[in-house]
């Protein structure tokens, strides 16, 4: 059988800027594509070109007879007043579907998706309902091919455990945008990236998302390997036409022709192998305060809904805390608790004298009006960053922004432009408490990582809100879960709040459940029993302030030396000097989040 989907050769500008050139792509049957790749790669307009809502400046995009596709934008907004029904309903008369199947089809799609009341309004869904909807809108008329764009984005655990399941029970192929890594090494069969740094634009590797970066290792070392002999065989042509030899003789002139072709040669592999990241790094005050906010049994009511109660939690210095929930549980609530931007219904927030706190809000707030310049350096054109003056120019191009970008307005970048300004500027102000919520959304990769890595070298506490399950288990060291019904419990790791939190989910709901319009907007799952403290524990509790004292004395014993001037020049004493550094990095971070686990069950 001929492929769902044949692209060939397709190439695609705006303005002077090539997106992508000579580009070929195909989905054939069973195929469940991760489509990755940076920033302004092409990858949403190559998914539209595919979806048949945009054209390519050359090539063909060659579609099976009687194909059907389904097309899933990043954005899910809904016209206002539709119910979940109509919406389905329209669904199935543009998909062609016979009016004897319709309702049969209505039905089972909604199943398929979880919305109990078909007659809620669209527009009142939260956005992890929104996105489920949007799948279910393209999957009801049964297409052969699904196009998805960042269709995790908004969803929570349960939502993306049900994509998983859906995308790999589904007797549809499927091509995914999407950076969760998580995601890409559960549901695809094939990983293709749209890269610059690759001869022909792009990667293609059969397989999971690891498999992928094996393949992508072994290729980027080989074009390392190539380029160093192009370099040294060009060296030895430029030392041979120095000495200028005789143009007339023929073998001389086939000889400079190869040392030209040579030279274009290493140019090209050369700036394919110069792929850009951006540097990210955020400050901290260095603060030696190790209690910097208590909550004592809070209580958080917004109208007549209880968000959350009997909270009690000690953020300290140099925990990374990871804040999960389903949606509407209350994640964003506490940070905004936090922030002082809302008060506790009930219970006591202590804060340390003169806290100084930075949040990342998912709002995305920048004013669209001003030039990038203007964002970043509002009064002149300079910043001030870790004690130096730079010029706005030089930190712009930290997060991968050209000069010609700094008088562009705000409203012309991307999403995930925008997430790099937003960064860049919070890494202007020194944080004792650094809240970050959904900070991952439209960054790359790529961006990603340098994210990850400089949240593991931030000093200061820090709180992550985010639906990347790979970020939230490599950097929080502790998880505060939220049930959705005011309830919370303390986790060692993320894989272990999914366990519960999964498990919670399977079991059946009590009869006097909220009515099924809430139970959507909410997603709400069964309270964890409250913890106690075993008399071990109750022993363990007494002593570990102690205990965490003396491991801060070690660990700024360990910083002195390693900043000693007669250590660092010694190869032996430093490399001895940075092992216990990491020795008593890991047993602060392990005592502060047995700590917060502890004071939260004796709360």
């Amino acid at each position: 059988m001929p492929p769902i989907l044949n692209a060939q050769g397709l190439s695609k500008s705006f303005g002077a800027t090539p997106l992508f050139r000579d580009l070929s792509f195909t989905v054939s049957d069973g195929d469940r594509i991760g489509l990755i790749g940076p920033n302004g790669a092409g990858k949403s307009t190559l998914l539209k070109i595919l979806a048949g809502e945009e054209d390519a400046d050359a090539g063909d995009v060659a579609v099976r007879r009687r194909a059907r596709i389904g097309y899933v934008r990043q954005e899910s907004n809904f016209a206002a007043g539709k119910t979940v029904r109509e919406i389905l309903e329209a669904a199935l008369v543009l998909g062609h579907v016979s009016e004897a199947e319709r309702e049969g089809k209505l039905r089972e799609t909604s199943g398929r998706i979880g919305i109990p009341d078909l007659s809620v309004v669209a527009s009142t869904l939260s956005g992890g309902w929104r996105k489920r909807l949007a799948i279910a809108e393209a999957i009801v008329s049964a297409p052969d091919v699904l196009l998805l764009d960042e269709p995790t984005n908004h969803l929570d655990l349960a939502g993306i455990a049900w994509l998983e399941e859906l995308l790999n029970e589904g007797d549809f192929a499927s091509v995914i945008i999407t950076h969760d890594r998580y995601f890409l090494e559960n549901v695809s069969t094939e990983i293709v990236e749209l890269n610059r740094v690759y001869a022909d634009g792009q990667l293609s590797v059969e397989g999971a998302y690891s498999k992928f970066i094996e393949t992508r290792q072994a290729y980027l070392e080989s074009q390392s390997r190539l380029e160093d002999a192009l370099r040294n065989r060009v060296r030895t042509e430029v030392e041979w036409l120095r000495r200028g030899p005789k143009a007339r003789a023929t073998k001389a002139k086939a000889r400079i022709d190869n040392a030209h072709q040579l030279i274009g040669q290493l140019k090209e592999v050369s700036s394919r192998s110069q792929s850009s990241t951006a540097t990210i790094g955020f400050e901290s005050t260095e603060r030696q305060t190790k209690r910097l906010v208590e909550l004592n049994d809070v209580g958080i009511e917004l109208g007549e809904k209880k968000i959350v109660e009997h909270l009690s939690f000690l953020f300290a210095n140099g925990v990374r805390v990871g804040l999960v929930g389903p949606n509407g549980s209350g994640k964003t609530t506490i940070l905004r608790l936090l922030t002082g931007e809302l008060a506790p219904t009930s219970g006591e927030v202590k804060k340390a004298a003169s806290l100084r706190i930075v949040y990342f809000s998912q709002m995305r707030e920048l004013p669209e009006s001003v030039t990038l310049r203007r964002a970043l350096a509002p009064d002149s054109d300079s910043v001030v960053y870790q004690g130096r003056v730079i010029h706005v120019a030089s930190y712009a191009q930290k997060f991968l922004f050209t000069g010609e970008q700094l008088n562009q307005p705000v409203e012309r970048l991307s999403g995930g432009e925008r997430a790099r300004v937003l960064i860049a500027r919070l890494m202007l102000e020194p944080a004792d408490l650094l809240l970050l919520d959904e900070p991952t959304n439209d960054l790359d990769i790529a961006t990603l990582e340098v994210l990850e890595e400089s949240l593991l070298e931030y000093p200061g506490a820090l709180i992550l809100v985010t639906h990347d399950r790979y970020m939230l288990d490599r950097v929080a060291n502790t998880v505060l879960g939220l049930d959705g019904r005011g309830g919370s419990a303390v986790f060692a790791d993320y894989p272990q709040w999914e366990q519960w939190f999964l498990s919670q989910q399977a079991e059946p709901r009590p009869e006097s459940e909220e009515p099924l319009e809430k139970a959507v907007r909410s997603e709400p799952v069964a309270a964890p029993a409250k913890k106690k403290l075993s008399y071990l524990e109750a022993r363990e509790f007494a002593g570990i302030e102690e205990r965490v004292e003396a491991s801060d004395a070690r660990l700024d014993a360990a910083r002195t030396r390693v900043e000693d001037p007669a250590v660092s020049i010694d190869a032996a004493k430093l490399t001895e000097a940075l092992a216990e550094l990491e020795s008593a990095q890991a047993e602060s971070d392990t005592l502060y989040a047995r700590w917060a686990e502890l004071t939260e069950k004796a709360g």
